[in-house]
């Protein structure tokens, strides 16, 4: 998405009533240094979380409770990727 200048970026939180929020942008700005660490900090809990599901997985004590708030944390980190990688493939 552009303004005919400048993209549009998709920001890693939404706005009000849960829709995207977006943001016109050249990339430099403070906006766009919170959204970038945002992502950053993204990325860092869904490959934390692999670790813990890797640990979890193997683990024959892991409860049903707990693999499906396992499973409730890697949607959303899962969402949370999908986003990220959607948003730097419109980037190019």
């Amino acid at each position: 998405m552009t303004d005919g200048m400048r993209a549009a970026r998709q920001l890693p939180w939404t706005g009000p009533e849960g829709k995207p929020a977006y943001l016109l942008t050249d990339g430099t700005g403070p906006l766009s240094r919170l959204a970038d660490a945002v992502d950053t900090a993204q990325l860092d809990m869904a490959g934390q979380l692999l670790c813990h599901a890797a640990d979890l997985l193997d683990d024959p004590r892991s409860t049903p409770d707990q693999l499906r708030y396992l499973l409730t944390c890697m949607y959303a980190a899962l969402t949370d990727v999908h986003r990220i990688a959607e948003n730097r493939l419109a980037a190019r």
